[in-house]
């Protein structure tokens, strides 16, 4: 598993944790943070996974728009939690990442729906992230 990929995963963590406890972002990311520093081995994904995180909460209230603007017939309350990270991670490194690949940041995130939710979230996740993909130059 690639460095990006790991912090993908901490970024998922963190946001998820955030979700499902309902405490700010901030706080599930400074007790990530508290824990990064008793585990070394884990540093190299630390710095990707903050710069995400960072990314989510300073664009949150357009990436969440977007997830309602493309989600036909979803909420945002409605989907699972993990979906919801996902999605908010996909859209930061395809908008806000120039150093990811569109094609990269959807497939790390359907790769992580196939694994961590429901049977139709990959496809769910894929549709969403390739049309805000295809849009990115119009919108943006």
């Amino acid at each position: 598993m690639s460095a990006r990929t790991k912090a993908r995963k901490r970024a998922l963590d963190i946001l998820y944790a955030a979700d499902v406890r309902q405490i700010s972002i901030n706080e599930s990311l400074g007790a990530e943070a508290a824990r990064a520093l008793t585990e070394p081995a884990r540093e190299a994904s630390w710095e990707y996974a903050r710069e995400i995180v960072d990314g989510v909460v300073a664009h949150g209230y357009e990436i969440d728009e977007l997830i309602e603007t493309y989600a036909v017939g979803w909420t945002l309350g409605r989907m699972p939690h993990v979906d919801r990270a996902l999605l908010r991670i996909g859209i930061w490194e395809i908008l806000y990442n120039d150093g990811v690949p569109d094609a990269v940041a959807i497939a790390e995130a359907v790769e992580a729906a196939q694994s961590m939710s429901t049977d139709d979230s990959a496809g769910f996740i894929n549709g969403i992230l390739a049309k805000i993909a295809q849009t990115k130059g119009v919108a943006h």
